[in-house]
């Protein structure tokens, strides 16, 4: 018997992994995230399979479902949205399952972020622009922020920034990357995306507040902050230039 934690992915159906589609396939046990994993994946399980959404559940009533289907030598299909490594609260969920001897598996997902870049056709990574990219949240409700890992020590690299769950938070986003990033720096706040209602609001870290107010959004979404989604004026990389031999393009005498 094993657990089987699977990435989801953002929101669209057919960007769940064909491995952890399998699984769910073939799963008799399907815990799931109602509010962010959609239906049509979990459609995918067996018709006579147990599906629960955990969405009203505590972890202790979570792991109980497991110890029960373990009991069973029932495998369980664990569905998290996009990315079980990233804000998944999958950590704590292990550890308990690694002090009853309970088996578990991890499949990756594609995360909001990637799936954001796709959308707005732009990489992360623009020589002489941004080789970085930071993946973080800030404090509102949730779990305080680890020394050194605050908003204004991150926003000092310049790098590509993804900020997770604090769109709720946009105004302390603000003041604290203006100094860092200029006010006229674009940012991006995608909400559900791959959804069907997907949106995309475009602004500058100056303006990106009004522009979420005025949208209604307050849950959801991603900020996407950095130079790299708003310029064309970039080098090459030079992976593909002519001039650069490496083992599998051998320089021709």
């Amino acid at each position: 018997m094993t657990v089987h934690f699977i990435g989801a992915g953002p929101g669209a159906p057919d960007l769940i992994t064909v491995r952890g589609l399998k699984l769910i396939q073939a799963a008799p046990v399907v815990l799931y995230a109602g509010s962010l994993v959609p239906e049509a994946v979990i459609a995918e399980a067996p018709s006579d399979a147990l599906i629960l959404d955990t969405a009203p559940m505590h972890l202790d009533q979570i792991i109980e479902e497991m110890q029960k289907a373990h009991a069973d030598s029932k495998d369980v299909a664990r569905v998290h949205s996009g990315d079980p490594s990233l804000y998944g609260a999958v950590a704590e969920q292990m550890r308990k399952l690694d002090a009853l001897g309970i088996d578990y598996e991890v499949t990756p997902g594609v995360s909001a972020y990637a799936a954001t870049s796709a959308a707005l056709k732009k990489e992360l990574t623009l020589p002489d622009v941004a080789q970085t990219v930071i993946l973080t949240r800030t404090a509102v409700r949730s779990s305080s922020m680890p020394n050194g890992e605050d908003l204004d020590t991150l926003g000092k690299t310049g790098a590509t920034l993804a900020i997770h769950l604090s769109v709720n938070n946009l105004a302390h986003v603000q003041r604290t990357l203006i100094p860092h990033y200029g006010e006229d720096c674009p940012v991006v706040v995608a909400y559900r995306v791959t959804w069907p209602d997907e949106m995309f609001i475009h602004g500058t870290i100056g303006d990106i507040r009004e522009k979420v107010k005025a949208s209604g959004i307050t849950r959801t979404a991603l900020i996407m902050v950095g130079r790299v989604l708003g310029t064309d004026n970039f080098d090459d990389s030079r992976l593909y230039a002519a001039d650069h031999h490496h083992i599998l393009r051998p320089r021709v005498k």
